[in-house]
């Protein structure tokens, strides 16, 4: 009878052999369900950049064990499986050592997939800065090609923290980065880095170590750092842009070190209708802050006035009396127009898909701009909307010479350097003014966009539909010798017809376009051409934007934090698009592979 049982229970539910299997596979497809939501768990605080780990997390004493096992609480709230769901003690694949891993494997998927498209892409260029976290250096490392589809893009490749902040230390960091994605194999067009003598001297710096490994690497100084350099020296050099933007420091200081003077400053603002909004500070390295700053105290002139005259201290009248000058209020006005002509290229150049030759075409724009601006009648102008503003606030304008005080009146000390001519006239404040800060603009312009040599950017105007020297050969020919690429002239021929026909019936205004339009079966080496003016990187501000992230990730409470944890997150926050296209069951199984170390 007990025969019978057993073999009617075999028949039915299979041998042994048989159960065991389907029991195997029933737990798998649990545990796969599992990593599945610990997955999603893991992408969602990385890609937010938000602490996993909680101060407590002990289950039976702490309220907030911490994001990581509060999102999985809150999911086994709603969701039946975790509900129905109890791991093995030893597998719940929540500690942080499971955590750690997960996060890894996450981040070696991605850029996995960043490298997969970088060597079918064949090249790239690599961009880098440092910046201090708390008391060490940190090397950010991003990549520039051209996918497959024909899309530029601009990768996030890793953080690494410099031993030294030499020349030698930072090539040496770089290239081993490089080396452990496998990409020594490629061709590097170009570095693009900012204008430290670190990084950019021809001699000694990074870019002169890097160019001994990497011959076809030609430097180009960040367009970014190098407008905001033009704006800084633009406003040092001239001794009354300095005064000027010294008194908008001074301002901003003013209201926001000082609650009291806040508070007054925003009661007024509602009281006179103005837009609620902050005064903006100043700033080397943040860049466009210029033209921000001036356009916050423009819009909020009224308020400020009222708050310094109703604030009876030395200070709020020393601020009072430069603000309340016609100089001054001339000064906002010249200054606004002048760097809102550029802050539009200030945008544009933080982009990540833009291209040297529409870069350039934009910074001759705003130099041609600027140069229009240079007439009388620009300038009177700018003349009578100062003195218009002037009449609205019952400023004063002074008449004749300055004559010399022989007390000073209100204890006020405007001066520490001798006395400075009172401008009367339009003629004074153009030629004492407006005329020497719009010509040094115009100097720093010319002499600080160098491109990436001369015979290069010459061989990228010639991929820009827009370029006068669009596919000549005579421009073409350096670049192509620089990447020993050999110009076909027949199929440049070819390609000139087959462009002209092009343009007679759409518009094509940039290499990117044009790219897209060349069938690489047709035209080889101009594909090849073009896609290396693509690969070529206009700024490094993908490096700047990554410093952005660290400050988020590396707050005072994750200062514990080990490097490789910092780099995996970064990857995470940083290339949100990468995450959200990985492959869930890829990584559920990668997830598997890890299981045996997990607990």
């Amino acid at each position: 009878m007990i025969c019978w049982h057993s073999c009617k229970t075999t028949k039915n539910q299979g041998d042994v052999v048989e159960q065991l299997r389907s029991a195997s596979a029933a737990q798998i497809s649990e545990r796969r369900q599992y990593l599945h939501r610990i997955l999603a768990v893991t992408s969602f605080l990385g890609k937010q950049g938000i602490p996993f780990r909680g101060h407590d997390e002990q289950e039976s004493t702490s309220h907030n064990q911490g994001n990581f096992l509060e999102c999985m609480k809150l999911l086994k709230t709603f969701d039946p499986f975790l509900k129905n769901y109890s791991p093995v003690s030893h597998t719940t694949y929540v500690s942080h050592f499971s955590q750690n891993d997960m996060i890894t494997s996450i981040s070696h998927e991605i850029t996995g997939n960043i490298v997969k498209e970088m060597k079918e892409a064949k090249m790239y260029s690599v961009m880098a800065d440092e910046a201090r976290d708390g008391h060490t250096e940190q090397l950010a490392v991003c990549v520039r090609f051209v996918s497959c589809k024909g899309h530029v893009k601009e990768c996030f490749l890793g953080l690494r923290k410099l031993e030294r902040f030499d020349a030698q230390c930072i090539t040496d960091t770089i290239e081993e980065l490089l080396q452990y994605h496998t990409l020594s194999d490629l061709i590097c067009v170009a570095q693009s880095y900012d204008g430290a003598s670190v990084m950019s001297g021809a001699v000694g710096g990074v870019q002169a170590r890097f160019r001994q490994r990497h011959p076809e690497a030609v430097y180009v100084h960040c367009y970014a750092h190098e407008l905001n350099l033009v704006l800084c020296h633009t406003c040092k050099a001239i001794p009354a842009a300095s005064d000027f933007f010294g008194l908008l420091e001074n301002v901003y200081t003013f209201f926001n070190t000082s609650l009291v003077n806040h508070t007054k400053f925003k009661e007024l603002q509602k009281d006179l209708g103005l837009f609620a909004s902050e005064l903006v500070q100043l700033s080397n390295t943040r860049w466009a802050c210029q033209v921000n700053s001036i356009k916050a105290l423009l819009n909020n002139i009224s308020a400020v006035l009222a708050t310094l005259e109703a604030t009876n201290t030395p200070i709020a009248k020393g601020i009072l009396s430069k603000l309340s000058k016609p100089k001054t209020v001339y000064m906002l006005i010249m200054f606004s127009q002048l760097l809102g002509t550029t802050e539009g290229l200030h945008r544009y150049l933080q982009g990540e898909r833009l291209d040297m030759g529409k870069a350039v075409e934009y910074k001759m724009s705003v130099v041609d701009t600027l140069s229009k601006l240079r007439t009388e009648a620009a300038a009177e102008e700018i003349f009578e909307k100062a003195m218009d503003i002037c009449g609205s606030y019952n400023i004063q304008i002074p008449q004749g010479a300055r004559h010399k005080q022989k007390r000073l009146e209100g204890f006020v000390l405007e001066s520490s350097c001798g006395a400075t001519p009172n401008l009367t006239s339009s003629a004074e404040f153009r030629y004492e003014i407006f005329f020497p800060c719009l010509d040094r603009m115009l100097q720093e312009l010319a002499d600080r966009f160098s491109g990436a040599g001369q015979k290069i950017m010459e061989g990228i105007q010639a991929c820009n539909p827009s370029s006068p020297t669009f596919l000549s050969e005579d421009a073409l020919k350096p670049i192509a010798a620089h990447y020993h690429v050999t110009i076909k002239p027949e199929e440049l021929v070819v390609a000139k017809n087959f462009m002209k026909r092009k343009m007679e019936k759409e518009d094509i205004c940039d290499i990117t376009t044009a790219f897209h339009l060349l069938d690489e079966d047709m035209f080889p080496t101009l594909k090849v051409i073009f896609r290396i003016a693509l690969t070529i990187p206009v700024s490094s501000c993908s490096c700047e934007r990554s410093f952005s992230a660290l400050r988020r990730l590396h707050m005072w409470l994750r200062r514990t934090m080990g490097q490789e944890r910092l780099n995996d997150l970064a990857i995470l926050s940083i290339e949100k698009e990468y995450l959200d296209n990985l492959d869930k069951e890829k990584m559920q199984d990668t997830g598997e592979k890890h299981c045996l170390n997990w607990g």
